[in-house]
């Protein structure tokens, strides 16, 4: 079974956040929601409150295939500013571990050089914060080990794309029929 964490930061965006989950543990990855504080509570954006499964302190990235940014401010500046995120994310991608954001989110890894040389996407008006990247306006993005993503809108797909990483296409598929996420609209 694949093992990921997702950093939550006072001020994360709740759906990136909480819909990236549902899709990654429904598809079998073991996700641990971890707080950068001391605090098991943490309260998004638009004031959820969720409680979570660890402090970043007690985590072993040794065992983790992934680490996972939700965007959503001040969630993002939280997660840049701290010197523990930063030092994970880096010791994450040197040991070629997926390392994923979305959102404003990108823009963490942008300052860590982790996107030099790279494709990447973000929240739009974030392009310029993305260090060393290829920018690229599409849902979600996939460049070695690193995936980025574009915003709340684009949530499912960054799950998906997650879940196809980590564990199969053939999972991934098997949850969109599942939810009954399709990718075409009719109307009359």
């Amino acid at each position: 079974m694949k093992k990921a964490v997702m950093l939550f930061a006072e001020g994360y965006e709740e759906v990136e956040a909480l819909m990236t989950a549902d899709i990654l543990i429904r598809g079998g990855v073991e996700l641990k929601l971890v707080s950068i504080t001391e605090s098991m509570q943490v309260t998004g954006s638009h004031g959820i409150t969720v409680s979570m499964d660890s402090t970043l302190e007690q985590i072993s990235l040794e065992e983790q295939d992934a680490i996972i940014l939700p965007g959503g401010m001040p969630g993002t500046k939280k997660l840049g500013d701290s010197e523990r995120v930063t030092k994970a994310l880096n010791h994450m991608n040197e040991e070629g571990k997926i390392v994923a954001a979305i959102c404003a989110a990108p823009s963490v890894l942008g300052a860590c050089g982790i996107l030099e040389g790279r494709k990447a996407t973000c929240y739009p008006g974030f392009e310029d914060q993305l260090t060393g990247a290829d920018f690229v306006d599409e849902m979600a993005v996939v460049d070695g080990n690193v995936v980025t993503s574009r915003g709340l809108g684009t949530s499912m797909e960054f799950g998906f794309t997650l879940l196809q990483q980590l564990v199969s296409k053939e999972k991934a598929e098997e949850i969109r029929q599942q939810i009954v996420f399709k990718y075409n609209v009719v109307s009359k």
